[in-house]
């Protein structure tokens, strides 16, 4: 599922916001000012209606369905009109006086300027749309129509119907973009388009069949659907030979080295500071944690061994680490225990009184479907703001194509008490309850066009919050294997800097993952694959938990016994997903 994921740069952070707030118009009235707000509430709200004109696979995901019938084909000739719509818009921006605007008013004008300013970025400098084939797959759009029931199937269908005229277009043009790209990114797309045809099924073709369409329609649909078809099949071949001559005569690097990345950076995690600051604050944090770890190894190692503890600090904490990883699920019931421990989360957190829960909002643990695979083991798909009582999925990927080692190291990394806090992060109160949240802000902008740093950090966020106050009953077996996820957050920030502007090597890599980290061989080779498929992305998880953390910690020290858990969550999570600097100066005033 596309998200966006909003940051600015740096210099338009410090030089925007932190000043704006802090000066007064000293010829402004009350009465300009609300007329100024009432300007850009009104440019807003036409703003998001053009950008799903401009954007309408996007506007399908966020549950706006005016446009569901409309695949946009990637050709040059739509790319000029969407860096038209962005310059547009930016000029249309640059008209609104900012000392005029209130606190929410200003960030949602920072929101959409950074949208429209990466948007060009991405196509004039980063250009993957030459070097990236897996950014094309026409599945998604399709399986959202096809798996939620937000209109009548025949509905639903006649979208499919229309959709489907593009598709042998939409792929003819992808196979024009693309120009010396990556070997790993071209084996992502070939995986995943040939996991299309889990959505472009006989199934399918079948619901059209025994559905209301017409006669004429039905026909229609069987043509179209043979053409998306043909088209999806005759572009693996064309990724296939791709692939044997990228293996033969090698391609384009997966890195993109410093300057690309650290404007990356500055728009995705917006964090007010640079990519390599953050490198560093994350290798200082290693240490911290890894000496955390120790102490609990410490206590913990007469339970466990009759042997003398290992001088050598780490080499201690792994071998108890290995010693509680043979404490995990059987593989075919991995997908049935994080469906189990969902009703337990929630459970804790009401008894608790932490946050509010809607029970009205559905969270749905599924396996993952076949055309998301090969990036993420785990992942929220989420409903957009016009659809807010639509199912939050949990896409959980079953061990079912793994060899029986991959499949044992791969469970004794989400062991027994692992998997607890990848069901925190992902779920309750993690990201599922924070995106149940954004949809509710009052502010569109906010809902829409989320913070990735925000969003996962607060879903880091909560597993520390859970186990203070008391999940688990401070069993050290359990701080100490959230010591080891954390630790892996950390690592993760240090491996994207490394791999895509250092030059890490695999084997540095896979090293410090398993030797520093201590994660399992099949975790860390994962974690490999999906480092040279993003940037930055990364990075948003340590970035955004600092940042969030940290804030807590400082209102709880300004407002001792005042200080109310609950009401901070809520308070925070009630501006929607944007960037965490943003929230804590709302709060703050």
């Amino acid at each position: 599922m596309k998200k966006a994921t909003l940051s600015l740069a740096i210099a338009l952070s410090f030089a925007g916001l932190g000043g704006c707030q802090t000066q007064e118009n000293p010829t402004a009235t009350p009465e300009t000012q609300a007329s100024q707000q009432q300007n850009f509430a009104t440019f807003s709200s036409q703003f998001i209606d053009d950008l799903w004109k401009e954007s309408p696979t996007w506007a399908l995901y966020s549950g706006f369905h005016q446009y569901d019938g409309v695949l946009k084909v990637p050709n040059a000739k739509n790319r000029a009109l969407s860096l038209a719509f962005n310059k547009q818009e930016l000029s249309k921006l640059a008209s609104f006086d900012l000392d005029k605007l209130s606190a929410n008013e200003l960030i949602d004008y920072r929101l959409i300027e950074n949208l429209l300013r990466r948007d060009i970025w991405e196509i004039e400098q980063f250009k993957s749309w030459q070097w990236d084939p897996s950014a094309y797959n026409v599945a998604g759009g399709f399986a959202q129509l096809i798996n939620e029931d937000f209109a009548p199937l025949d509905t639903r269908l006649r979208s499919v119907l229309a959709r489907m005229e593009n598709v042998p277009a939409y792929y003819q043009a992808a196979q024009d973009n693309i120009e010396s790209p990556t070997l790993e990114h071209t084996q992502l797309a070939i995986m995943q388009n040939k996991g299309a045809f889990s959505v472009f099924s006989d199934e399918l073709l079948n619901q059209a069949k025994e559905s209301g369409l017409t006669a004429d329609e039905k026909a229609l649909f069987e043509t179209r659907f043979n053409a998306s078809t043909n088209a999806i099949n005759e572009h693996i071949e064309w990724l296939d030979g791709l692939e044997t001559q990228l293996t033969r005569d090698g391609g384009r690097s997966f890195r993109i080295g410093e300057t690309l990345y650290e404007e990356k950076f500055a728009f995705d995690i917006q964090a007010g500071m640079s990519g390599k600051a953050l490198f560093d604050k994350a290798s200082a944090d290693k240490v911290r944690v890894q000496d955390e770890m120790a102490k609990i190894t410490s206590k913990l190692w007469s339970r466990y061994f009759d042997t003398d503890m290992p001088a050598d600090k780490n080499t201690a904490t792994k071998q108890l680490i290995d010693k509680l990883s043979s404490k995990h699920v059987k593989r075919d019931a991995f997908v049935d225990e994080v469906r189990a421990q969902i009703p337990e989360l929630i459970a804790f957190v009401q008894q608790k009184n932490l946050i509010t829960l809607d029970p009205n909002k559905p969270l749905v643990v599924r396996e993952t479907p076949a055309y998301m695979r090969g990036f993420a083991g785990a992942s929220i798909s989420a409903p957009g703001p016009y659809e807010k009582s639509s199912n939050t999925y949990y896409n959980v990927t079953p061990l079912d194509g793994m060899s029986d080692e991959s499949a044992e190291s791969y469970l004794r990394e989400y062991n027994h008490w692992i998997l607890q806090v990848l069901n925190i992060h992902e779920a309750i109160p993690g990201h599922y309850t924070q995106l149940v949240y954004s949809n509710e802000s009052p502010s569109m902008i906010k809902s829409l066009f989320g913070n990735g740093a925000m969003v996962e950090g607060w879903a880091v966020y909560t597993e520390r919050m859970m186990l203070e106050e008391g999940y688990g009953d401070f069993e050290p077996e359990l701080w100490l294997m959230y010591y080891k996820w954390n630790l892996r957050v950390i690592a993760n920030t240090i491996l994207d800097y490394g791999i895509q502007v250092q030059g890490m090597t695999e084997q540095e890599a896979l090293n410090l993952m398993t030797q520093e980290a201590f994660q399992q061989t099949a975790e860390a080779e994962g974690k490999w694959r999906r480092a040279t498929l993003s940037q930055v992305q990364l990075t948003s998880y340590y970035s955004g938990y600092r940042e969030i953390y940290d804030f807590r910690e400082e209102l709880k020290m300004s407002q001792g016994e005042q200080f109310d858990l609950k009401g901070f969550h809520e308070q925070f999570l009630s501006y929607g997903s944007a960037p965490v600097k943003y929230i804590r100066k709302l709060m703050m005033n």
